[in-house]
């Protein structure tokens, strides 16, 4: 198991907030809004007579998204850890506010959403990626030194898991309910617990998860779709294939933005889950490399302030919301290529939807501020 020794005797000074983070954050929030105008621009002005009807929301969530970047890359963490209780406690209302009738929001069959002032409707369910993140480093660092310890550790942590992972797959949020265990269970090795809860914790979730499955058809049709993705081909495939024609399509070099994006116009929802295809159709090979890079260079720059954190918490904040943010990253493109079978993850800083761009700069906000207590380096006596 991995351990870290995050509370030095000494420090001899402290960092200002990571600069090369920040540009690397901000490099792919424009690069975002770019694609998404380009992806989306056809399909609104069909839609809805409005070729910017897509970026013109992007916008004004990526500004309010900076205004809560701002706040929490000042408020005081140990502040954080004292109103916990109460943030767990609001974001487990706000899922529970789905089924409320009149806040509410249902889109085929799905409530994942409420109605909320400024962002047209907001996904409570994303909140959860930070709140989950919190709850497990607060408990993780004050139960570091017995953190194999059923009662007192693993149990408390598996059941505010659990509770909104349940929550969540009740809203008919499979992917986002699923996507929560993963970063949970990165957490879960970071703190050093034994790999045999690691293997406990593994065989009483197969049987869950084929559960949750089977309760669906919908979710089986996508397994057998990606067990053959020849088959069905103007139905169920039809969105991976025309993401696997669009990426082909940009070729090495890349359609260019300004020529337009044939094959990308041709995916639904092109602007939502699948628009890392657009992104490859226009950029070609060379912007694979290019964001691949970009998105390694932030995941080392996240854990370097992880492991420079100036307490085990603020380590375990910023490597789940890192972890989170890289991890969601890749399953994305993951499913853009037909590499695993489709989920309604969406790519950060990239994908249309007020709420996980306000998420992802939300946690961007908070390594940020961890970043500003980061030791330059350590003196031990």
């Amino acid at each position: 198991m991995l351990e870290m020794n995050v509370v030095p005797e000494k420090a001899v000074e402290k960092n200002t907030s990571d600069m090369y983070f920040i540009a690397t954050m901000l490099l792919l929030l424009g690069l975002g809004l770019v694609t998404l105008f380009t992806c989306s621009a056809s399909y609104a002005n069909r839609i809805f007579d409005d070729s910017f009807y897509f970026i013109k929301r992007q916008l004004i969530s990526c500004f309010i998204g900076f205004i809560v970047l701002f706040i929490l890359s000042y408020i005081d963490m140990q502040f954080v850890r004292k109103m916990l209780p109460l943030i767990v406690i609001g974001t487990f209302f706000l899922c529970l506010l789905t089924y409320l009738p009149g806040i509410g929001v249902e889109r085929n069959g799905a409530r994942r959403w409420i109605r909320l002032p400024f962002i047209s409707n907001f996904q409570p369910s994303e909140l959860v990626k930070i709140v989950i993140v919190l709850y497990l480093a607060n408990l993780f660092d004050k139960k570091y030194e017995i953190i194999n310890d059923v009662k007192k550790t693993i149990i408390p942590a598996v059941s505010g898991i659990m509770l909104f992972v349940f929550v969540i797959f009740l809203q008919d949020d499979f992917s986002t309910a699923f996507f929560i265990l993963l970063v949970s269970v990165s957490m879960f090795f970071l703190a050093g617990l034994s790999l045999y809860w690691f293997f406990s914790l593994f065989l009483v979730s197969i049987p869950v998860l084929i559960l949750f499955i089977f309760t669906e058809s919908y979710r089986v049709n996508r397994i057998l779709a990606f067990l053959n993705p020849l088959q069905d081909l103007h139905g169920i495939n039809y969105q991976i294939n025309a993401s696997i024609k669009a990426i082909s399509n940009g070729g090495f070099w890349g359609e260019g933005f300004g020529i337009g994006l044939k094959k990308s116009s041709a995916i639904p929802e092109v602007q939502a889950d699948f628009i890392f295809a657009g992104w490859v159709e226009g950029m070609g090979f060379l912007g694979v490399l290019l964001y691949l890079l970009l998105l390694g260079f932030f995941a080392w720059r996240i854990y370097l302030i992880a492991f420079r954190a100036e307490d085990r918490f603020s380590s375990y904040v910023a490597f789940g919301l890192g972890t989170s943010l890289v991890l969601q990253s890749l399953l994305n493109i993951a499913v853009v290529v037909g590499a695993v079978p489709a989920t309604g993850i969406p790519l950060p800083f990239f994908s249309s939807g007020g709420s996980s761009l306000l998420i992802s700069m939300a946690m961007c906000g908070l390594i940020i501020n961890i970043s500003k207590n980061n030791k330059k380096e350590a003196k031990y006596e």
